[in-house]
Order: structure tokens, then sequence, then C-alpha cells
């Protein structure tokens, strides 16, 4: 056992008791360790309901405690959920450059990517520095250069949308100052290589491998067949205006949906840091990549 003392964060997912299930085990393994555990509050009280953390992490040599919020500082983040729980995770974390563990307990997983079955090994690599660490690019967005919202960082993506309601959308956009194109569509998503894999593909983006250095711009059900997603430097500033027949649009930052009214300008750069995320000594992203998307598999 290693003697040396770190301090984990841990958050989760807040609906489904299922995707908490190992979280005694590792509890456990954070105690074995004699780590400081740190949980998310309302995090706190959803697993606390399941099993006792204090008579877990009842140790000498273990303490336990939560927080509020973003307040907190530790080693690492584990985050108990899917990719949706990993993404709200790193929106806590945001420029404290602490390194995010995904434990896996959904369904595809890219930044989840660890099994619950592994947890013991990878607690036990990152005591043993026997890992790797990817930085990750995060968009910024602005709304009439102002932040919108609780947490104006995107990950994955962001999206401009209709309401539920409304007819199509009218997005005029600009790249650095200079006119691209208007789309006239469903909406129109703007992700990071991290968010190549999710919203942006279901949509007919191009898989991006992470660290590109770009950004993917990919329209959601547009009205003309001739548009088609657009690859740019993530050193672009991009600039979106858009008219709605009901006034108003929705902008989706990693799923959090903030309504806006016609005519609020909204801007998207790289934000000034990156997201850290743990991933194991020898992980490889093709292999994962085919692994995820069943890419050669034959479902006959």
């Amino acid at each position: 056992m290693s003697s040396k003392s770190l301090t984990f964060a841990i958050f989760g997912n807040l609906y489904q008791q299922e995707k908490s299930a190992a979280i005694e085990q590792v509890l456990a393994c954070l105690k074995v360790h004699g780590a400081r555990v740190i949980i998310h509050e309302e995090y706190y009280h959803f697993i606390n309901e399941m099993c006792d953390v204090h008579r877990i992490l009842k140790s000498a040599k273990c303490s336990f405690s939560t927080f509020s919020g973003n307040d907190f500082e530790a080693d690492f983040a584990i985050s108990m959920g899917g990719d949706g729980t990993f993404l709200k995770t790193a929106s806590k974390v945001g420029g404290k450059h602490i390194p995010i563990l995904g434990v896996n307990m959904g369904r595809l997983g890219f930044l989840a990517d660890i099994a619950p079955d592994d947890i013991e090994t990878c607690l036990q690599a990152l005591h043993d520095d026997d890992y790797a660490v990817e930085s990750r690019a995060v968009i910024q967005v602005k709304a009439d250069d102002k932040p919108l919202g609780e947490t104006s960082f995107a990950l994955n993506d962001v999206s401009i949308l209709k309401r539920d309601t409304a007819s199509m959308i009218s997005i005029r956009a600009s790249i650095n100052g200079e006119y691209l194109a208007t789309y006239q569509a469903d909406g129109l998503i703007v992700s990071t290589p991290t968010g190549s894999t999710a919203y942006s593909l279901s949509n007919g983006g191009p898989v991006v491998v992470p660290g590109t250095g770009v950004f993917i711009m990919t329209a959601v059900a547009p009205h003309s067949l001739n548009i088609r997603p657009v690859v740019i430097p993530d050193s672009a500033e991009v600039t979106l205006d858009v008219e709605s027949r009901n006034h108003s649009f929705l902008v989706a930052i990693d799923g959090r949906s903030e309504k806006c009214g016609e005519g609020t300008r909204i801007t998207l750069r790289r934000a000034p840091y990156n997201i850290q995320v743990v991933k194991r000594s020898g992980t490889r992203y093709f292999s994962t990549l085919r692994e995820k998307l069943m890419w050669g598999a034959d479902v006959r």
C-alpha cells in the first residue's frame, strides 16, 4: 500500500441508484489507501440512503467531509455515472486543473470509461503514479458578451436549438468576423473534438481525435441539403445571430439549456483552461472508438 495520502472529490448521478451501485466499493478502496474523501453534498445525501458512508469510511487514516457547489480542492475528482455525469463533474471542476476519473455506470462511456470491476486496480494505479492524463479543450459561451447562466463552459458542445413547439430557426454564423453562412435548421452544434462523438456525430458530423485543435460546426436537420459540417481552428471566434418566429431560442451547454431572446448574440471561443481526463496507462483512443461504435462488428 502506498504511503501517499491523496484527496478525492466524489460526484455522481443523483437520479438513478443503479448508477451508484459501485460507490461502496470505491469508498472502501479509498479507505484502504487512507485517502481524504470529500463528497458533493447533494450526492452525499443521495448515496447515504443506500449505504452508511460514515461506517464505510470510519478510520483514523481516512478523513471525510462534504462540500457544496464548486467550493473544493482535491488531487483527483471521481465521477460515478455515465458521460452525462462526467460532463456535470467537469463543470464543477472548471479551471481547477483537477484530473477527473470517470467510473462508467452508464451505457456508452467515452469519457466515463472505467468499468466498476476495474475500480480497485485504477485507484491503486493513481497512488502508484501509473496513469495518463489527457488535456481536453473547452468552449466558452457568452450572450451579448456576458456569461450565460451558472456555467458558461462546455467540454462536449454548445447547441443553438429551436424551442419544442417552434418552427426552424435562422442562424447567421460568422468566423472571426467573416460571414460563413445562414443556417435554416432546427439548430446548430459547435463541438470540441471530445464532443465529436456525441450530438454532432448523430447529426452527421465527423469523428475528430481529441487534441486536434479544432471545433466542428454541424447543422441539426438543415432545410438545405447542401449544408455540410465545417471544421475550424479552435483559435477562431464564432458569432451566432438567431432569428425565430416565436422570438426566442435555446442554448444547450453540454445539455444544460438556457432560453435566449431573439437578437441575443452568442459568441463562442476556446476557454482559457482545459479539462484533465484520467486514462489508464496503455489506453488507446482508436481501440476505444472501435469498441464503443462497434466498427467492423457483424451484428447479424
